[in-house]
């Protein structure tokens, strides 16, 4: 019985026939599941889709190519877990189209940045990098402060997002470029609408400047997201929904 394999070796056709029938018969078995379940995704408290300015301020992020230095995952390594905090969970990345996990670190890892400094630190940081990080070659970005955000492309930017299954609701796409400025004027009529649609997102003047809606709003509050939502003191997972 055991020397049927020397026929298989002698006949390299049919050798490539069983091969393939015996990986078929493994991709089905661990792919077929994957067609039944809604997400492999765990469901973690915290985690919310961008607010219109967080998702302006991303594009900016891209845009000006802040993931050529900066990555946004944290490995599960004693020294990376010591330096940035807890390790990234695939569910800080569920919105993210796309996603800026990264491999390059000329710049520190950006996952835990939210809430790690204030607002100020952030647009100093911007506009002169080197006036609080004396070693630093990240290249200044003190134009975004001059040019205000688009409110003509959000909601479009909003509805892509939306059929990439990002959960925003039918107001809050109809509502999206009332609540790119909103976010950035605490006193403004619609400040207290846009917490109704966005409970726990920030809102405030990130960019010191209360007259305009700028690009360093956007991209300020974009950061101080990153890894701000999950309170890992009390994180527990969610089981992913098992059924569609």
């Amino acid at each position: 019985m055991w020397s049927f394999h020397k026929w298989f070796e002698r006949h390299s056709l049919i050798l490539v026939v069983g091969i393939l029938v015996v990986v078929s018969i493994g991709g089905l078995v661990q792919i077929t599941p994957l067609f039944f379940i809604e997400s492999t995704i765990e469901r973690v408290e915290g985690v919310r889709p961008y607010t219109p300015l967080e998702l302006a301020g991303r594009q900016v992020y891209i845009r000006e190519g802040c993931y050529l230095c900066h990555s946004q995952m944290v490995r599960p390594l004693r020294d990376e877990v010591e330096r940035y905090g807890h390790y990234s969970l695939a569910a800080e990345s569920m919105y993210d189209h796309p996603f800026q996990w990264g491999s390059k670190r000329t710049g520190p890892d950006l996952a835990r940045v939210g809430g790690r400094y204030s607002d100020e630190w952030h647009r100093a940081h911007l506009v002169n990098p080197r006036s609080v990080v004396p070693e630093s070659v990240m290249p200044p970005y003190a134009f975004l402060a001059n040019r205000d955000v688009n409110p003509d492309v959000i909601q479009a930017h909003v509805r892509t997002n939306r059929i990439l299954r990002v959960p925003y609701t039918d107001d809050q796409l109809a509502s999206a470029a009332i609540d790119e400025r909103a976010q950035a004027e605490p006193t403004g009529s619609n400040a207290y609408d846009f917490s109704q649609r966005y409970p726990g997102a920030a809102v405030r003047d990130f960019d010191g400047n209360p007259d305009r809606v700028t690009e360093m709003d956007a991209l300020i509050a974009y950061l101080q997201m990153l890894g701000a939502g999950v309170n890992f003191d009390t994180y527990q997972a969610e089981a992913p929904e098992n059924q569609r």
